[in-house]
């Protein structure tokens, strides 16, 4: 009978609800049951076969039938919908309390750090920054400098020539010839960056190290100058009781030129292995430029004077955190590096 064939869609209707877990499920089961091709719809085709007096009953049944399987099919998407939603949450949940993952963080290297604190005493002092090549002209690093081509530094033993005239630089004090040619006094630079030679590994040298240069070129510069910025650089560095001592030298670029000694921090000055007995410790050269390296660069020498002097940076690390051995800041050990 039909009213059976009816009661028995929606019987069935009910039971695959139950099973059915997605939206995509929900709308093939209310196409199949209640499409214009679906079996509710199918059946209801038949009526015409019936008796006048069923009909009515039939199709009151056919439509309460209709009326519980779309109810029925939105309140079984609800209720996917709501779970659903709930697992989203789940899955996507974040726990605010929770203690975050640890990261490390990188450090500025000791060198770079130096490097930072010497161009920050030298910009308040009011000098610029510059900079140059390291595959540098021998005309530059040698010859522009006053140092004659019998110079045992310009030696294929303490340089690393590329070709006849082509080199790594040795000195960063190539960079102060290329201010002098492009800029005219007054002049106040500092010029960072490596520098090669061919030296023997050990606790106090390298082939490959950085050096920092100052210039400064103007009218009625003495060595009163140049001490008193020494001083002011290594008080800032080291703090107020940081002393110093200037010896007299010589530098083919400098005239008069000195050594500038620190006290040794390893002994305060009594005398130690580091210092090798003498209580300071060798950090920079200094001195005027010379006369003929400013008539060079197109200075005229009777009006202008200047004074240079450049350091290596590894041994101001040294100093200022009490490193012994130059190797330590090369061999990347996370142990020493990350004590910084």
């Amino acid at each position: 009978m039909i009213s059976n064939d009816l009661q028995d869609i929606e019987r069935r209707a009910k039971e695959e609800l139950e099973r059915d877990q997605s939206a995509a499920e929900l709308e093939n089961l209310r196409v199949r049951f209640l499409g214009k091709k679906g079996e509710l719809t199918a059946i209801l085709k038949q009526m015409s076969t019936l008796p006048p007096e069923e009909r009515p009953v039939v199709g009151q049944l056919a439509n309460r039938i209709r009326a519980n399987i779309e109810q029925a099919i939105s309140a079984r998407g609800a209720e996917i919908l709501a779970i659903s939603a709930a697992k989203k949450l789940y899955d996507e949940k974040l726990d605010v309390t929770l203690p975050g993952h640890h990261h490390d963080l990188g450090n500025l290297h000791p060198i770079n750090s130096v490097l930072h604190e010497v161009e920050e005493i030298f910009l308040g002092m009011g000098f610029s920054i510059a900079e140059g090549p390291e595959v540098e002209y021998d005309y530059y690093n040698f010859e522009a400098l006053n140092l004659p081509p019998d110079h045992p530094a310009r030696d294929t033993q303490d340089t690393f020539y590329i070709s006849d005239k082509v080199l790594l630089r040795t000195q960063t004090s190539a960079i102060q010839i290329r201010v002098m040619e492009n800029h005219k006094p007054p002049i106040r630079v500092i010029a960072s960056g490596r520098v090669y030679r061919s030296d023997a590994v050990d606790a106090t040298h390298s082939p490959i190290f950085n050096q920092v240069e100052a210039l400064v070129v103007d009218k009625g510069i003495t060595m009163g100058d140049l001490i008193g910025t020494l001083e002011l650089m290594m008080k800032r560095l080291y703090g107020e009781d940081a002393k110093i001592r200037l010896r007299p030298h010589h530098f083919p670029f400098t005239e008069p030129s000195a050594e500038v000694d620190i006290q040794c921090f390893n002994c305060g000055g009594k005398g130690c292995s580091m210092c090798k007995g003498e209580g300071y410790v060798e950090l920079l050269g200094a001195g005027m430029v010379h006369p003929k390296v400013l008539e060079t660069c197109g200075i005229d020498s009777t009006v202008y004077s200047g004074f240079a002097f450049g350091l290596g940076l590894e041994r101001i690390a040294m100093r200022k955190y009490g490193i012994n051995d130059m190797r330590l800041l090369y061999e990347n050990d996370l142990r020493f590096l990350e004590q910084f």
